[in-house]
């Protein structure tokens, strides 16, 4: 699955170093002036998954392969980008092909990187919120009114969900926060608004506040509306992406944190897209792979291969705490923890299959 999340934010606040430290290595450009990303930067970013590693031990196979997520650094918003000021047609279609946005919101202060006005994050949100939701409006000033004396059933609905989706706009109001029914958000989902798209928060911060609660944060900062801030500190990330496994699990724990920032960044967008994982074991490899939750075997199958889903019979499927407790398919099997599921069965996040199929 191609699973793609845009980073954006005012120039400046640190998205290309933050991007680098996502790679472990420099691939954007990082300079401390505006515009020095034009062409959106894309790495692919493993999914922290420890239980891989637990897996391979026990199938005895050293070829391990993560789920995946596709980051994409975009060059900053300023005001009046969604009337073309600075670079902003081309950022914001950047963002239109995302499936989910990173927000980048500054709370450090180095003199060294060139910032106009006082640091403040809420009027950084309100003015990259305020353009997006001017950029849906042109969306939406494109749908044409229906005729109500030749329309059907369905275009009246469908333009009646269009004004209430503009009206919302108009108001300052994201489209993800509105409340839809069913029938509406399939008709908005046609449209691809920008405001539409799942968000997550970072806040790119000085050392000392990264161990600060989500509380203390929201209320330093005024950002009562939103929920799900990841404190991140751009320069600490830089440091651990040059530190060997060990030497950034000791880093951390001197810093008092469990994981990095970025490591949080990378599961909080899995989940922000409503995703989970399924694990394959063998001798082979150890995978994990990406589905939508609710998905039944026939999908899972699909991912790993068109033909798997057409052909399927049945799965084979064990959770992975009894997988990991009896050391394996066999003892699983015995035990009786090994299930067969037919079409109908709902995905668990973490179990452990094998598909049977005719091809």
């Amino acid at each position: 699955m191609n699973l793609s999340v845009g980073i954006v934010g005012l120039p400046n606040v640190g998205k290309s170093t933050l991007f680098n430290a996502l790679l472990s290595k420099q691939i954007a450009n990082v300079a401390s002036y505006p515009f020095c990303t034009i062409e959106p930067n894309v790495g692919i970013v493993e999914v922290p998954d420890e239980r891989l590693e637990v897996l391979a031990k026990i199938v005895k196979t050293k070829k391990i392969i993560p789920a995946v997520v596709k980051f994409i650094d975009i060059a900053g918003l300023v005001a009046g980008a969604a009337k073309g000021e600075g670079l902003g047609n081309q950022f914001l279609a950047n963002i239109r092909e995302c499936q989910a946005i990173v927000h980048i919101l500054r709370v450090f202060d180095d003199s060294d990187v060139a910032r106009e006005g006082e640091i403040n994050p809420k009027n950084d949100l309100e003015i990259i919120k305020t353009e997006l939701c001017l950029a849906d409006l042109q969306t939406l000033s494109k749908q044409k009114e229906v005729n109500p004396s030749v329309a059907t059933s369905d275009d009246k609905k469908r333009w009646q969900a269009i004004l209430k989706v503009k009206k919302a706009l108009e108001e300052g109001r994201e489209v993800r926060n509105l409340d839809l029914n069913n029938e509406e958000q399939e008709i908005i989902k046609s449209l691809f608004l920008l405001t539409a798209k799942p968000a997550l928060f970072v806040l790119n911060m000085a050392e000392k506040e990264i161990s600060l609660s989500e509380e203390e944060l929201i209320k330093k900062y005024g950002l009562q509306e939103i929920r799900g801030i990841i404190p991140i500190c751009g320069k600490v990330e830089m440091e651990l992406a040059d530190l060997n496994p060990q030497e950034r699990k000791d880093y951390l724990k001197e810093l008092g944190l469990k994981e990095s920032g970025l490591e949080k960044l990378i599961k909080m967008a899995y989940q922000t897209l409503g995703l989970q994982t399924f694990l394959t074991a063998g001798e082979k490899e150890v995978r994990a792979w990406t589905i939508n939750q609710g998905d039944k075997a026939p999908q899972a199958a699909g991912v790993i291969h068109t033909d798997f889903e057409k052909g399927f019979i049945k799965v084979k499927t064990v959770s992975f705490d009894d997988f990991v407790r009896l050391g394996g398919w066999k003892k699983a099997t015995e035990e009786g923890r090994v299930r067969l599921e037919g079409k109908d069965y709902v995905m668990h996040e973490g179990d452990v299959v094998e598909f049977m199929f005719n091809l």
